[in-house]
């Protein structure tokens, strides 16, 4: 061999396999989505990018490749640093207020997480209906579950616990959902809802008090220290993002978890799990199984928080919208937006926002606490 001919075998291209150029190809169609059809650009742009650079050869900029930048870089989601940061920024930004003036809403954000455990057991189920699979363990079938959630900090911070090779799939399928909300939701809520339920008014939440907002935080981190130590962390961080927003003295810190520190940490987790996102470890048939899973993981959410809503509708004689249900899931604020948007085709003077925050508040706080559960079961 020539001296030319070693030089050109080095260059990275020379030695690139079809399932990178796969790899490489779907990373530009995430960035297409990010960039032309604005489908959760702040994340799914960094994410697109990792993917990208993480399947060219002889880069060493996977998160594998000890010693490099994003190694170094994917060890706040390896250490479990990154989703409960993003849950105190979450907490700056989020009202309990709809959640303390309307308890029941809390059913409706149970209900939500219909599609976690729908999703858990068709995982473990699906070796009994595809002959010959190799089963999913029950760590890899809790964290395909938790992307019922419709929580990305919840789904990756569980992930990266119980099973961390299932982290980029799982990752991108969550956000992919999330993203995908408007488009999802709105035939579910349509089938499930009648004409004369889209149509209620409800009446705008009542205001709720500072003291009561930072009593509510303080209660909600003491009982879940003791109930449930294993959410502890995701819960206790956006507690505390929300003491901070309500107690009226830390102006600044607001600002910086809504804004600086949530941008920061959102590009660090999509760079990051992007470049975990390596050929040898998406393109196989239980990617497709854990998408598919993830999908009915997320429309049974959905299903379940409407199913919800409605039995609210009956015991309150009609006083609960049913379209509120969609926010059973944590998409925040998309499917609460979703819950307005359709409410008003049906009746202009439908105010469902507000409203729909509630059951998507509760939703966080439920799929936080189950992801404990989770992690308690099937963690040791």
């Amino acid at each position: 061999m020539t001296s030319g001919e070693i030089i050109i075998s080095n260059f990275s291209f020379m030695q690139i396999s079809l399932p990178q150029i796969i790899m490489i190809l779907l990373a530009l169609l995430l960035a297409y989505l990010a960039i032309v059809l604005k489908y959760e650009p702040l994340l799914l742009l960094p994410l697109a990018f990792g993917m990208l650079i993480a399947n060219v050869p002889m880069a060493g900029l996977s998160a594998y490749d000890e010693g490099g930048l994003i190694y170094y870089l994917y060890k706040g989601i390896d250490y479990g640093i990154y989703p409960p940061m993003i849950f105190l920024c979450i907490g700056a930004m989020t009202d309990f207020g709809p959640l303390i003036a309307s308890p029941k809403s809390a059913l409706i954000g149970l209900g939500g997480q219909l599609g976690i455990f729908i999703a858990l057991g068709g995982a473990l189920l699906i070796s009994y209906i595809i002959p010959g699979m190799e089963p999913f363990t029950l760590q890899e079938a809790a964290s395909i579950g938790i992307i019922g959630s419709s929580d990305g900090p919840t789904s990756i911070y569980t992930t990266s616990v119980l099973a961390p090779h299932l982290l980029p799939i799982i990752t991108i399928s969550a956000y992919s959902y999330m993203a995908l909300v408007p488009l999802i939701q709105p035939p579910i809520m349509r089938f499930l809802t009648t004409n004369k339920e889209r149509v209620v008014e409800m009446p705008m939440p009542k205001r709720i008090t500072r003291r009561k907002k930072i009593l509510f935080a303080f209660g909600i981190t003491l009982a879940t220290l003791v109930l449930v130590p294993e959410a502890g962390t995701l819960i206790s961080m956006l507690m505390l993002g929300n003491l901070i927003k309500e107690c009226g003295v830390t102006e600044r810190y607001v600002r910086t978890l809504q804004n600086h520190l949530l941008n920061i940490l959102t590009l660090l987790i999509g760079i990051s799990i992007g470049a975990t996102a390596t050929a040898d470890r998406i393109l196989n048939f239980k990617t497709l199984l854990i998408i598919s899973l993830g999908l009915f993981a997320f429309a049974f959410g959905t299903i379940g928080g409407i199913l919800i809503a409605k039995l609210l509708y009956k015991l309150s004689g009609g006083k609960v919208n049913p379209l509120i249900g969609n926010s059973g899931v944590s998409a925040m604020p998309m499917a609460a937006r979703v819950s307005q948007r359709l409410g008003q085709q049906y009746n202009p003077h439908n105010h469902l926002l507000m409203h729909a925050m509630g059951p998507i508040v509760a939703s966080t706080i439920g799929s936080a606490v189950i992801a404990g559960f989770l992690i308690k079961l099937f963690g040791g």
